[in-house]
């Protein structure tokens, strides 16, 4: 099966004050989970929650860094996306955490998460703290979340359909638009294009979001005129930055990061959120803190 490429695609409905958008990940989500061994319920609602960031990111109009993270108290504490837009390129990296002894039984949302809230985070200027917003963990999935979410912060009615496993993280986004001014004699939009489009959205079948998008949105709104944007690529990307990590261990300074290694051997650094670790052995002294032209022992 030849899957679609990683990208959010965005349209309106031309006759109606309603905006959409596909969006289909299916390299930059493989990359994203593969390597973790994350149970499947788990990595399935990381999967939705990674569709959903990446379809607000590519409408986002603020430059910076966007995070969205669901805590809460239960066995699954945290599922967190990062998503920036750069030169119109959506990058994206996240990860879950859960308890080892989480059950294999299918479980729901709330049962997992437990109590919590959904944190919006945005990152702009590094001198100026980052913008937060939360909201709580109100609904009985993903989408019913991110539904409440985006209709608050928006002021908008907004309808989420989403679908994950293994290949693929996907979704069909839905949103009403403040009314636009109508010209003299115009005639106002359909009254009930809101139901009617909600409506036909919801025949949406998982298997569907594999067809070219055109496909898709004729298939699902065959009576409406819509206009379909292009698409905005979505790459997984999380490098590694050793240069980073001995900058912090820079800023420990010499007597405690000797410490460390004279408690523990070496020092093992785990980035959770991109899934790498950085090892250091007692080398990692002089390299750190020998005077400028000292040689290295």
């Amino acid at each position: 099966m030849n899957l679609p490429a990683s990208e959010v695609t965005r349209f309106m409905f031309e006759e109606l004050d309603i905006c959409g958008a596909v969006v289909r990940l299916s390299d930059a989500w493989r990359q994203m989970h593969e390597a973790r061994d994350y149970p499947r319920q788990v990595q399935y609602l990381l999967g939705e929650m990674t569709a959903v960031a990446a379809m607000i990111g590519s409408n986002f109009k603020q430059p910076g860094r966007l995070t969205f993270q669901a805590q809460g108290q239960g066995a699954l504490s945290l599922l967190v996306v990062d998503c920036e837009d750069v030169g119109g390129q959506l990058l994206l990296r996240g990860m879950a955490r859960c308890a080892e002894e989480l059950a294999q039984t299918p479980q729901s949302l709330r049962d997992l998460l437990g109590e919590g809230h959904l944190l919006f985070s945005l990152h702009g200027d590094a001198a100026e703290p980052p913008y937060q917003s939360f909201v709580a963990l109100e609904g009985h999935s993903i989408a019913e979340i991110f539904e409440g979410f985006m209709s608050q912060s928006a002021q908008q009615p907004a309808r989420l359909w989403l679908f994950a496993d293994e290949t693929l993280a996907t979704g069909l986004f839905l949103q009403t638009l403040p009314p636009r001014p109508l010209a003299t004699g115009a005639v106002p939009p359909d009254a009930d294009g809101w139901n009617r489009v909600q409506q036909l959205a919801a025949t949406l079948r998982a298997g569907d979001l594999h067809l070219p998008v055109h496909t898709l949105l004729s298939r699902l709104f065959a009576e409406e005129t819509l206009r379909v944007f292009d698409p905005c690529p979505v790459t997984y990307y999380c490098p590694r930055d050793e240069g980073k990590v001995r900058a912090m261990l820079t800023s420990l300074g010499r007597e405690e990061v000797a410490a460390i290694l004279a408690e523990q051997g070496e020092i093992l650094i785990r980035d959770e959120i991109c899934n790498h670790e950085y090892r250091f052995g007692q080398h990692i002294l002089d390299e750190l803190f020998s005077p400028p032209g000292q040689a290295l022992h």
